[in-house]
């Protein structure tokens, strides 16, 4: 399966850079898209895309997942991570070679289950990309980077402090586990802000890939 989803092209000239956002668990592609608008005028440059996930959400056909929740046992959820992040990267380099941009000029954001798999692939690619920003989410299958850990690139983490989704706890934990693989993290708490992305998380965010992106184009090692 190949994925697709909306895209919003650089205000400025071709693309220089590709930020590409995954959507939350019951979403799709759109839900994410309306985030580039915001952070055009600090990424002129950057195309954005933001692919709908493979499958309908169990609880919501109408949305898309990129894995299913049912069945919580750690096999079925990594065979779960597995191939969606094979779709995504697939999608990723797809988007990379038309583009003719390597991962440095490559960001990823995403939310709730797309922040999940957002550090789920870049941790595991073959070259890092120039930063990560996850809103929402939490590090999934931790114990596999011991042996799967391939790429470090930069990792903002922005949450609410009011999530009664994804507590704002699984955060530092992730920060955590960055920290014992030497990847540099940055987070944002928003305060009073539930299952979302605030604009104080937004400018972060925004602020953060800005200066990722300039890092990894002067080479600034990030692995």
């Amino acid at each position: 399966m190949t994925l697709s989803g909306p895209v919003v092209p650089p205000r400025q000239g071709e693309p220089q850079q590709l930020v590409v956002l995954l959507h939350g668990w019951g979403a799709d592609g759109n839900d994410l898209i309306g985030l580039a608008p915001a952070l055009q005028p600090t990424l002129p440059q950057a195309r954005f895309v933001s692919p709908n996930a493979p499958d309908p959400c169990d609880q919501n056909p109408m949305g898309r997942q990129w894995y299913s929740f049912a069945d919580e046992r750690p096999k079925k959820l990594k065979a779960g991570y597995e191939r969606a992040a094979g779709m995504i990267n697939d999608f990723v380099d797809t988007e990379l070679a038309r583009l003719k941009l390597d991962d440095s000029r490559l960001a990823l954001i995403g939310f709730s289950q797309g922040a999940m798999m957002s550090l789920y692939v870049a941790l595991r690619r073959a070259r890092p990309c120039a930063g990560v920003v996850g809103c929402s989410g939490m590090m999934i299958d931790a114990e596999g980077l011991d042996g799967e850990l391939t790429a470090r690139p930069p990792v903002l983490l922005a949450h609410g402090d009011a999530d009664p989704v994804v507590p704002v706890q699984s955060l530092q934990e992730a920060v955590g586990v960055l920290a014992k693989h030497d990847i540099s993290a940055q987070w944002h708490v928003s305060k009073g802000v539930g299952h979302g992305i605030d604009p104080g998380a937004l400018e972060a965010g925004a602020a953060f890939l800005k200066t990722a992106f300039n890092e990894a184009a002067r080479g600034t090692p990030a692995a």
